[in-house]
């Protein structure tokens, strides 16, 4: 069983959702639209977006591609 998170990763993790929910509107895409753009289930969208899941380096290169937004303000 992994060991549980540092509170500071659980909201950096939220922060980033965040981001990427915001980078998400700018594109004017709604979940299931993003997430059949970058290969992922809308639910999956919504995990990240709430800071409930981690996304991968694959799929946060596929969100900053597909919304227009650098990687790097993704994750700031």
């Amino acid at each position: 069983m992994p060991a549980e998170q540092p509170a500071w990763v659980l909201t950096r993790r939220v922060q980033i959702g965040a981001r990427i929910r915001d980078a998400r509107l700018y594109a004017n895409l709604s979940q299931v639209d993003l997430g059949a753009l970058v290969g992922l289930d809308h639910k999956t969208i919504h995990r990240i977006e709430h800071g409930t899941s981690d996304p991968s380096l694959g799929a946060l290169l596929h969100i900053a591609r597909v919304t227009g937004v650098p990687i790097t303000e993704l994750v700031r």
